[in-house]
Order: structure tokens, then C-alpha cells, then sequence
């Protein structure tokens, strides 16, 4: 059946007529359509014909163009839902014990062991399993809670582009009783003893020496390793090869900021040394009810540039979603056009340049744009597939089996290690020593929703700009972060240090005690993934020659997205 629409021609044609869609993108059509009677002579009527051809001729190029954009739009979404979705794999942990050890349940009642209470566990996962909104208000809250949990309906959002997050699929995180999980908490553990180590010191300071022994003793060790050890070099540092090339932290979080008008140096009020939280039992438990902490960060007068995983930790507390990102991406546009990628359409024309397409209004968007695609992501994981404990509660089941309060089945790697007698000698319990009063957040550990921002986010960087751009005038701190100095190593490439800026905020997370490793590397593969899918779409929709984003992933794979494909390069 053919759809008519009525056109209204301007005020002096004075005149409405309806005809087919069809009739209307057909050339030729236009003549005959309209008959104009105008009283004041030949003239006049010819005026007013083109007058009126000229208008039908304009809405034939917009009823084309609407096709147009609706046909992107479509053959976007086909690819989506002709996905062939697969099984999510968890661990079994929730399904493997009924007091739910394993299992995430912040701000929910619980016993003297820090233990959710059964049936709130169940109450919770119903409302969580349903969706509907009128039940999200009825969560089982503690009766001393104060905090709320964080934003479980986002798990049940939509995006108008790229992927959705419920057909994204990632590793199940390593199982409570593992060898795995007993190395992800013993890295937490050492983050947290080691956390006013300046990096520069990595290679001489004893307890690095000793947490380098405790990690690779591990039977499972996690972390970048060379010759099959992890390193002063590697501890504490990202997989990709970037991450392992230059200095711990990456450029990008000590150069100058060019924002606007402002000039922004990145010396930050941090918190004074030698603090942590949570090491005593009734906090601890206190925090998994949902009670607000009595205590605060104090900090030091001094600004001071990031130097050791103390400052990395406050970073990563403070910062909003996409802003290491946004800060990167304004450092790479001052760079010039030879720091955009390769392919973008503008780099040899004569006449023109990029700037809401391939430019920086293109570029500045996406980052942030692509930081709600990898929330969303990880989000749809945390609250409605795995639901895994933070290592703030893991080492309260691992204080309980120490004492004797509850035999749990803890790997004995993680009861024996080194980490933990030293926190006994200095706490007189192994309870984790977290970098912020407030503990972990009130939402679940895997994924962490910084590393799908950092995964989203540091693809689109990667597909803008040219990962082989040497960064001009690199720097490091000094000892104390009091100033900055001249890097004197190896050249240092913008894809590089993308990478580690991703593996900095997502392994600062673990250095604040409110992560695992895992949660920030898979993390980050998911929101490397929705972005992909995010270029994917938007790769439809320029008008220019454009030969497609070409970026390397962090497997170190080339992929290009162009026309709505992702090929291999």
C-alpha cells in the first residue's frame, strides 16, 4: 500500500498537494503535479511554477535522504540482532555455596561474619532477575545502612549505537577457591603494603623485593612477566607491550593538559602517606552493612605529580569516567595533524580540514560517548551475570578462617604467603588495608567499570590518532612527584602509551584494594569490543573518502572498521 503525505508550498503558491512517496522520488515527476492559477499574467505564473519546483525538488532530496538514514540505521541493527548469542559463563560460585562467600552483597543484611542473610540474597537476586523498576525500591537493605547501592537499573539500558550490553560475553572470573583468585588477592595485598613505594624505586626497595618473591611463589602468578617471572620492571603493570616500554605511569597523566584557555599541570592535591582503612574487624563489618565511615583522607599541602600507587589510587578515585581520556585526546590534538591516524580523509587536502567530521569535535565526542558504551557494558556483567565479592570482602572470609570464627575453602597459597604475616605483625589481623575510607563501592568487582571505560575509551584514541607517533619531549617525575624531569629512555609511541594510560586507571583500582587484575583485563576487553562496534556503525555515516579506522587491540591484532565491517589487517 503506498503512503501519501501532504505538502504545504509556501504562502505565495498558496496551494497543498498530496501524492505518493513514490511518485515523488521518481524522475521527472515533478512536472504536471501542481497547477497554479495566477491572475496577474504569464510572468507571474512562470515565477511562481519554478518558485514551486524548486520547493518539490527540495523535498525530493529530503524524503532521499530520510530513506538514506533510515537504511543506516537498519543495516546497523541487522548486524546486532542476527548476532548468534551464546551461553554467559560464570564461575559457579554463586550456585556453589549457600552462604554466598563469593558473592557481592554490600549494604545488605548480614551476620557477625560479615555473611549475607540467605533470604535477602534471594530477595535481592529477584528483584535483580526481574527488572521491574517499582521493585528496585524494595532491596533488602541492613537495618544500619546508610550507603545505596550504585545504579543497579543501568544494567537494564539501552545505547542507540554499537553493541548491546547484554550481548556482550567475557571470561568467567576465577573461582573463590582457586589458585587464580588466591594470586589476584595476594596482589591486591601487595599493593596495598607497597602503596608509598615511589616507582623509581621499584628496582632497590626491599619490600618490592619481597612482594616480587610472595607473587611468583604463587602457584598460578598473574601479571606481565619476563622470562617467566614477574619483574621490578613488571609488577603492578599492564600485559600489552606498551605497558612495559618507558616509564610505570604513562604520559599522558604528567603532560600538560591544553583545556581551553587553561594551561592544566597535572600536580594534584594528594592524601598524605601511610594511610588505610578497614584493618579493624567491627569497620570491616560495619562497611559490608552499609555504614558510613567516621574517618577521612588526610592530605598533604604539598601538590605533587603521580609517583607511586598511593597517588595512582586517589586518581582513580576522583576522576569522572572518560576524563584520563578526554585530558589524552586534547595532549594528542596540540600534537598537530601528523598525530592523527593515517587515514583521516583530510590529511593531503588542499581546501579544507576535519573538525565535526575527523576532527576534533569528532574525536572529543566519541571518547566520551564511548565511556557510557563500556559503563553500560559492565554494568549489564557486574549486577546480572557474576556478582563477585570485592577484595575487601574476600579478605574478611580469609581473617575469619585465620581465627577460626569459619572454616572456608581458602587455597593455600593465599594463607601462606608472605602478604598476609605481615599484615598480622602490623594490624594483628589480614584484614585488606584499603586506600579509601569508604571502602570498595557499592556495586559489584567483575567486571571493573573503569576498566570497560578504559577499554572503550583508549580504542577510540587508538582509532583517531597514529599509534606510531613518538610523543616529542616526554617526561617522568622525580622521587618525591615534586617536579618533572626529561625522559632520557627509549622513544615512546602514542599507541603505547594509550595502552598503559588503560592499564594505569584500570590496575589503580587494585592499588585503592577495590579490585582484582581480572577485573580490569577482561574488563577492558569488553569495552574494547563495544567500541569496535561503536566505530563500526559510525563508519557508515561519512561523507568523505575514508579508507576506515585502522587500530591494534590489545591482544596486539590490527583490525580496520570501515563500511560497517571489522576485518582483520
Amino acid at each position: 500500500m503506498m503512503k501519501t503525505r501532504k505538502i504545504t508550498l509556501s504562502r505565495a503558491d498558496s496551494n497543498a498537494f498530496s501524492a505518493s512517496r513514490r511518485s515523488f522520488l521518481k524522475v521527472g515527476s515533478i512536472a504536471g503535479t501542481i497547477a497554479v492559477a495566477v491572475s496577474a499574467g504569464l510572468g507571474a505564473t512562470i515565477l511562481t511554477q519554478r518558485k514551486s519546483r524548486a520547493v518539490e525538488v527540495r523535498l525530493q532530496n529530503s524524503l532521499q535522504r530520510q530513506d538514506k538514514a533510515f537504511q543506516i540505521r537498519r543495516d546497523a541493527a541487522q548486524v546486532y540482532h542476527q548476532q548468534k548469542l551464546t551461553q554467559q559463563p560464570t564461575n559457579g560460585d554463586e550456585e556453589r555455596y549457600t552462604d554466598k562467600r563469593a558473592s557481592f552483597s554490600k549494604t545488605l543484611p548480614h551476620n557477625e561474619l560479615g555473611e549475607v542473610d540467605p533470604k535477602a540474597y534471594a530477595a535481592f537476586l529477584s528483584i535483580l532477575a526481574n527488572g521491574d523498576p517499582a521493585r528496585f525500591e524494595q532491596m533488602p537493605m541492613a537495618p544500619q545502612a546508610e550507603a545505596q547501592l550504585n545504579n543497579p537499573q543501568a544494567a537494564y539500558a539501552y545505547d542507540l549505537v554499537g553493541l548491546d550490553s547484554h550481548a556482550t560475553r567475557m571470561s568467567a572470573p576465577p573461582a573463590f577457591a582457586s589458585a587464580e583468585m588466591a594470586a589476584e588477592m595476594a596482589e591486591v595485598y601487595w599493593l596495598a603494603l607497597t602503596r608509598d613505594v615511589p616507582f623509581l624505586e621499584y628496582e632497590s626497595n626491599e619490600l618490592i623485593a619481597a612482594a616480587l618473591s610472595d607473587l611468583n611463589a604463587m602457584s598460578k602468578p598473574l601479571g606481565a612477566k619476563v622470562g617467566g617471572e614477574i619483574t621490578p620492571e613488571t609488577l603492578f603493570r599492564g600485559e600489552t607491550r606498551g605497558d612495559l616500554i618507558g616509564s610505570f605511569v604513562s604520559q599522558f597523566l604528567w603532560l600538560d593538559i591544553p583545556y581551553g584557555i587553561k594551561t592544566i599541570e597535572q600536580q594534584y592535591k594528594f592524601p598524605a602517606r601511610e594511610q588505610s582503612f578497614l584493618t579493624e574487624y567491627q569497620a570491616w563489618l560495619n562497611c559490608q552493612r552499609g555504614v558510613k565511615p567516621t574517618t577521612k583522607l588526610q592530605f598533604d599541602s604539598q601538590l605533587r605529580y603521580i609517583c607511586s600507587n598511593r597517588e595512582m589510587a586517589e586518581y582513580v578515585h576522583q576522576d569522572f569516567s572518560f576524563q584520563p581520556y578526554l585530558n589524552a585526546a586534547l595532549i594528542m590534538l596540540k600534537f598537530g595533524q601528523d598525530a592523527l591516524s593515517p587515514t583521516n580523509p583530510y590529511h593531503n587536502s588542499k581546501t579544507q580540514f576535519g573538525d565535526i567530521t575527523f576532527g576534533n569535535k569528532n574525536i572529543l565526542t566519541m571518547v566520551t560517548q564511548a565511556a557510557q558504551l563500556g559503563q553500560k557494558g559492565a554494568w549489564y556483567q557486574k549486577w546480572l551475570v557474576h556478582r563477585k565479592l570485592r577484595p575487601e570482602s574476600f579478605a574478611g572470609r580469609i581473617e575469619n578462617h585465620r581465627s577460626g570464627k569459619k572454616s572456608y575453602d581458602i587455597h593455600e597459597d593465599i594463607l601462606n604467603c608472605d602478604a598476609v604475616s605481615r599484615l598480622m605483625s602490623a594490624n594483628r589481623t589480614c584484614l585488606l588495608p584499603v586506600a579509601y575510607a569508604e571502602g570498595c563501592p557499592t556495586h559489584p568487582s567483575y567486571p571493573a567499570a573503569h576498566a570497560g571505560t578504559a577499554g572503550a575509551c583508549a580504542t577510540i584514541l587508538k582509532a583517531f590518532f597514529n599509534e606510531d607517533f613518538v610523543i616529542p619531549n616526554p617526561v617522568q617525575t622525580n622521587l618525591d612527584g615534586s617536579a618533572l624531569e626529561p625522559w632520557q629512555g627509549e622513544s615512546l609511541t602514542l599507541g603505547n602509551e594509550i595502552n598503559k594510560l588503560a592499564n594505569n586507571i584500570s590496575l589503580g583500582r587494585d592499588a585503592g584494594g577495590v579490585h582484582y587484575r581480572t577485573d580490569g583485563s577482561q574488563g577492558m576487553l569488553i569495552g574494547e569490543d563495544l567500541a569496535i562496534s561503536m566505530l563500526r556503525d559510525y563508519s557508515r555515516t561519512y561523507n568523505e573518502q575514508f579508507d576506515g579506522f585502522v587500530l591494534t587491540k590489545f591482544d596486539g591484532k590490527k583490525v580496520k572498521v570501515v563500511k560497517g565491517e571489522v576485518v582483520s589487517v
